[in-house]
């Protein structure tokens, strides 16, 4: 062999485990490349004969490149040795309702729904590996909507499968685009948000005939014109040629969102289990729900009174143009009178023209913002409802016209002067962010704005006090956590400050979205990280969240959840309960407002158990994708392999310098900034 000539390997370079690389040669025509070829990159030819005799490593380097071509050409890129087994992993205890998932997930587009902390990611990551072994030079893609879901998924299924590192990236929208380039052209495994993948298709960047799986993390907000439909559409302009697996705690709000979950992602079956599914019970631990159902008080009655007169001034004008039909004015909701408002906008009198149709929006623009602020008033109390009401009167809004209605009103200013005497001294702690909440804090007179902030308090302090006392009795060292969810940050906020007082005892975090408000600030996604690090590691015990904690995020081990309002939806309840009962027993309180919420949440309840009967019982009900793509050529039937998988050391990406430094906001612990 001449010293002249590179080897193999040389030769073929980091490319070899992929076809999207090229052979170092420059010399000869190149061949006419066939339709079955969907890329520009593939290598020109190079013929057998031209090599001379003792070119052993060009020899055999042609041969390899001549096989994997013929082998994509022919099977779509299936590697039929490669495909006579899937594997499945024995590193984690074996359980036959995910083998029998990730079974079927291998062979059509499956939607799987399996309560929180049940394995999702798990079934995800043995699909991607069977798929990643299946097409060697094919692309498997994970989605998820958040970038702190994204890390933590690729670290998640390295531990699973041990996918090589080198052949997996993460991408967001901060990584340049040149770079991400680079990163379709040279890794196999990509994590990304839906919105990156949406424009690397659309630049060009993105090989979309290369995918070969496509997994939907938090599936079921693949609705309207979401960035995940708009992958899939976009995909299917390059290729029907790939698998699509979708995951999610529950398919949907309702029956008609499931529908649209399961057309919009192409979904050929649904893998459904429940907390109460016979081959789920062994492997989840039992989840006690408690419903607690709050009186508003006297105070609270007496504020809402007020605040129903102030709302009578406004909604009376509509409703005497005959533009708002309902009439009970206690009982409307924000949502019926946008309803009004766009049915107006469709159908306007021919009696009212010009200038009175401005004025009539701008009575539905006040009383849609009045209504939210009576709902706030009712699920969070009188400070969710004065912070609110000061956005509007102070200008931040930007509703100039509804600061001067509300002015000119004297029954408004009366309300709203009396909160400002109880609330005012609250501004600024929260306006300024949980960094400035000090010890000192601790001594001032925490003012109840709702009767559920009592409630929530004692099941807290209870909670705690009956652990302690279990654990010293029984000489046990294990510590508690106690998750809070709330809608609203100003709510967060002051449920913070009021579990403040009982340190060290309660040690407090509030945990929020990245979007900064005029009322509280804003953590970016690596402090969200970093948050979810502390709480895990037990530097603090009880977590104050709004929505952002409820879907994917590993926040750990769970064992009091209490939901502090109901939501319409079941989705977001189901996803706060798979917080807890994970290794343990759990229980979730449910802390309600007699009245609307309570109402609220039991129709809630009713649509979940409606959907999963529909599901289960009537499959009738649901139209399915009939072309989903078999993958597996004709004739083979891969076999099951099981398999002890031995994974290396995951190295994450090195946290920014600054990190530790930012995570100070957080901290409520001893009264540190």
């Amino acid at each position: 062999m001449s010293g002249r000539q590179k080897t193999l390997f040389q030769t073929w370079g980091s490319s070899f485990s992929r076809s999207v690389g090229a052979p170092a040669c420059n010399s000869g025509p190149e061949r006419p490349q066939s339709p079955g070829i969907s890329r520009a990159r593939c290598p020109p030819a190079v013929e057998v004969a031209e090599v001379p005799p003792d070119s052993d490593d060009d020899v055999l380097l042609v041969a390899v490149y001549e096989a994997e071509r013929q082998l994509s050409l022919e099977n779509g890129g299936f590697c039929t040795s490669a495909g006579s087994l899937w594997i499945y992993p024995t590193n984690c205890p074996v359980r036959d309702y995910q083998l029998h998932i990730a079974r079927t997930s291998l062979f059509c587009n499956t939607l799987v729904c399996l309560p929180t902390g049940l394995g999702k990611t798990f079934i995800a990551a043995v699909v991607m590996y069977n798929f990643y072994r299946w097409f060697p030079s094919g692309k498997v893609v994970f989605m998820a909507p958040t970038k702190p879901l994204v890390t933590q998924q690729i670290e998640a299924c390295y531990r699973v499968m041990g996918i090589p590192q080198s052949h997996m990236a993460e991408m967001t929208g901060s990584t340049q685009a040149l770079t991400r380039k680079e990163i379709w052209r040279s890794k196999r495994v990509l994590f990304l948000t839906p919105q990156v993948m949406v424009n690397d298709l659309s630049r060009g960047a993105c090989p979309a005939a290369e995918i070969k799986c496509l997994v939907i993390d938090e599936a079921h907000k693949a609705l309207g014109n979401y960035a995940y439909c708009q992958v899939v559409r976009e995909l299917v302009k390059y290729t029907d040629h790939f698998r699509i697996l979708a995951l999610s705690a529950t398919p949907g709000s309702d029956i008609k969102a499931v529908q649209q979950v399961i057309t919009n992602l192409r979904i050929g079956q649904i893998e459904l289990r429940s907390e109460d599914s016979p081959d789920i019970l062994p492997y989840s631990h039992e989840r006690r729900v408690e419903k607690l159902v709050v009186p508003l008080g006297e105070e609270l009655v007496a504020i809402q009174k007020a605040y129903i007169q102030v709302l009578e001034a406004f909604a009376s004008s509509l409703i005497q143009r005959n533009v708002l039909m309902r009439r009970d004015i206690p009982n409307l909701t924000k949502y019926q009178l946008i309803l009004a408002r766009d049915q107006f906008r469709k159908n306007p009198s021919p009696n009212i023209v010009g200038i009175q149709q401005g004025i009539i929006e701008g009575e539905f623009a006040i009383c849609i913002s009045l209504y939210h602020g009576y709902e706030l008033l009712q699920q969070m109390g009188m400070r969710s409802l004065y912070f609110f009401l000061c956005g509007i009167m102070d200008g931040t809004k930007g509703m100039t016209r509804a600061k001067n209605e509300l002015s000119r009103n004297e029954d408004f200013m009366k309300l709203y002067n009396h909160l400002e005497c109880m609330f005012a001294h609250t501004r600024g702690t929260s306006a300024s962010g949980s960094s400035t909440i000090q010890k000192g804090d601790k001594d001032k007179s925490f003012v109840y704005s709702h009767p559920k902030l009592k409630k929530l308090e004692e099941v807290v302090v209870e909670h705690f006090k009956s652990w302690n006392t279990q654990n010293a009795s029984e000489k046990k060292c294990g510590e508690t956590r106690v998750m809070i969810f709330s809608s609203f940050r100003d709510s967060v906020q002051e449920i913070a400050e009021m579990l403040l007082k009982h340190q060290p005892v309660i040690r407090v975090m509030t945990f929020v979205g990245h979007a900064s408000g005029k009322s509280m600030k804003g953590f970016t996604q690596k402090e969200q990280l970093e948050v979810v690090k502390q709480f895990r590691s037990g530097g603090y015990n009880t977590l104050v969240s709004t929505c952002v904690g409820e879907e994917g995020l590993d926040i750990g081990e769970v064992d009091l959840i209490i939901c502090f309002d109901a939501q319409k939806s079941p989705i977001r309840l189901i996803q706060r309960m798979g917080r807890t009962g994970r290794k343990r027993q759990g229980r979730i309180v449910v802390i309600l407002a007699e009245g609307r919420e309570e109402r609220t949440y039991n129709q809630s309840q009713c649509n979940k158990r409606s959907i999963y009967k529909a599901i289960s019982g009537n499959k009738q009900v649901l139209h399915f994708y009939q072309g989903s793509p078999r993958m597996v050529p004709d004739g083979i039937n891969p076999e099951l392999h099981k398999m002890f998988i031995t994974c290396g050391v995951y190295e994450p990406e090195k946290p920014s310098r600054n990190l530790q430094r930012k995570s100070s906001i957080f901290s409520y612990k001893n009264g540190e900034k």
